[in-house]
């Protein structure tokens, strides 16, 4: 991997201009965005806003409150974010450990290895969710690795994209000062890049980043992500 604080930077910077600030992560309080964390995984945004939107008006947005609604219903509830019976079951898992844990007054003051390590023992939630639900919920700089990151890091030359969650996450974050905010922006970026412009079928033409690329050098085109 090659992975310079330097490279990195100039990256954000082009990306920044591109696509302007995102302002993620979108949603009314902690828990919110940690319903939100878990309800993205395999769908688009747009369908979690949906679901979420149904929790909204079902005041249902309160972890006693999810906790009291019957499972069934709050499928139905989750249903336009695909894969309902699975994360319904997901997101009462991440609740009941919430309110065992005492709620996120309390959770928020662990130490951050602590925090990750007890949310990827909660049932549906890997590494992504987890760090996700960090950096997002709880403004800790944990840099999240998804499937946009390899792609795109890949193209550019700097990673394999084989490499193991983990291994990827540590490079960022050696690569990159702790700072939660640009992280953060960081990933919100990528996100925007990769469903915009570098797709499975990249437009390398409009690509703030192709002089640097390897992929758009060799006229390449991948048939997978």
């Amino acid at each position: 991997m090659n992975l310079a604080r330097r490279r990195l930077q100039g990256i954000f910077d082009r990306l920044l201009r591109a696509h302007g600030p995102q302002q993620w992560w979108p949603g009314e309080s902690v828990f919110e965005i940690m319903v939100g964390a878990v309800l993205t995984q395999n769908t688009a945004w747009r369908n979690v806003a949906r679901a979420i939107d149904n929790l909204r008006r079902a005041e249902a947005l309160h972890p006693a409150a999810l906790l009291a609604v019957h499972p069934r219903r709050l499928a139905t509830y989750l249903q336009p974010s695909g894969y309902f019976n699975v994360k319904a079951k997901r997101v009462r898992a991440m609740t009941r450990w919430l309110l065992d844990a005492g709620g996120t007054a309390a959770i928020t003051r662990w130490p951050t290895v602590r925090l990750r390590a007890a949310l990827l023992a909660v049932h549906g939630i890997g590494p992504e969710t987890a760090d996700d639900i960090l950096l997002y919920a709880f403004n800790r700089p944990v840099f999240v690795i998804d499937a946009y990151t390899r792609r795109i890091f890949s193209r550019l030359g700097l990673v394999s994209g084989q490499e193991g969650y983990e291994t990827l996450r540590a490079a960022f974050e050696a690569a990159l000062p702790p700072d939660a905010a640009v992280y953060n922006e960081y990933h919100a970026l990528i996100v925007a890049h990769g469903k915009d412009v570098c797709r499975v079928r990249p437009c390398c033409e409009t690509c703030v980043l192709r002089r640097g690329c390897r992929y758009a050098r060799s006229g390449a085109r991948l048939s997978d992500s």
